[in-house]
């Protein structure tokens, strides 16, 4: 029988069958996928082979999984030469940030932006917390939203609390499986009750300590998202989101140094124009992109993401809160 997984607490799977029945499982034996070294072999989004349970004692089993369309991956956070499968078969990815309360880094944004690149998936920035930021704030968060805009990058400017703005967000959610991302304490579960009524995830405040969040999700899962009342899609309209626990850090995995540069868009479209094929926009003569940078056309703090990014084969690296 064939399924969908739709909740992953670690070492169980809750998998939805295409009968529409809901059935935990776990995974069979050596379960591992060929060429990834991951955590978990097996990831919410993933379309997978189940043997249903015979008696009231026994545990529905994942047999096989089917070839992925595409994942997000990042390294695992305790085992450096492992990955961790954020999800799968996502049609794109919805990242939340924070100015402030807590803030979000340019380089954590940036290195989710370029894995996602890498894996094909499009990613759409909301600005959460709008009706916190004072007018300095707001005026930066403005100017973050045109940097990323002027890369090519959807931006929304919301608050999950008061509703603010998510009027404009879930338009662009219907009919798409959407992966929910973000660092720990951007109001991921509060925009999740904001969009689907009922859902009723916990939320926590900031730790008052670190001016950080606290993690509330500690697994991942699918939750469908209703189709508004003048939608002709009915029930097949396939609109959900994939709720993740807050990340920290962002290691980038399995990625040579002479890739990234083509996961920074603007990047690579300067790098056209380098007189060496193999620059790798550091310090070589005729650098269009260094030239770029120089004269603006390349945000600093872009660069200072992408050279972070050259630099991840310091293991350590990874493991900063960025």
């Amino acid at each position: 029988m064939k399924g969908l997984v739709i909740r992953n607490t670690g070492s169980w799977y809750t998998v939805r069958t295409d009968e529409g029945q809901q059935v935990d499982c776990r995974i069979k034996g050596n379960f591992r996928l060929k060429g990834i070294r991951s955590t978990n072999p097996v990831a919410v989004g993933d379309r997978v082979e189940v043997r249903l349970p015979q008696t009231e004692t026994e545990d529905g089993l994942i047999t096989a999984i089917e070839d992925r369309k595409n994942y997000i991956i990042r390294k695992s956070i305790n085992l450096s030469k492992q990955s961790h499968i954020i999800a799968a078969n996502v049609d794109q990815a919805l990242l939340i940030v924070t100015v402030a309360n807590p803030e979000t880094s340019t380089t954590f944004i940036d290195r989710f932006l370029a894995s996602a690149e890498a894996y094909r998936v499009p990613v759409i920035l909301a600005f959460n917390k709008t009706d916190l930021l004072s007018d300095d704030l707001l005026h930066y968060q403005q100017m973050m939203v045109q940097l990323y805009e002027s890369i090519g990058y959807q931006c929304v400017q919301l608050s999950a609390t008061t509703g603010q703005g998510t009027d404009q967000l879930l338009p662009l959610l219907q009919g798409k499986i959407t992966l929910l991302s973000g660092n720990s304490g951007v109001g991921k579960s509060t925009l999740i009750n904001r969009l689907v009524p009922g859902a009723n995830l916990r939320t926590a405040e900031l730790s008052e300590a670190h001016n950080a969040g606290q993690h509330t999700t500690t697994f991942s899962e699918m939750i469908d998202i209703p189709q508004p009342p003048t939608s002709q899609g009915g029930a097949g309209g396939g609109s959900a989101l994939i709720d993740t626990p807050g990340i920290k850090g962002f290691g980038t995995f399995d990625m040579e140094p002479e890739e990234i540069s083509g996961y920074f868009k603007e990047i690579f479209r300067f790098s056209k124009d380098c007189r060496f094929s193999n620059c790798t926009h550091t310090h070589e003569p005729g650098c269009a992109v260094l030239k770029a940078l120089e004269d603006r056309y390349i945000a600093q703090s872009r660069y200072q993401s992408y050279l972070s990014m050259l630099n991840d084969k310091d293991e350590s690296k990874y493991r900063e809160a960025y």
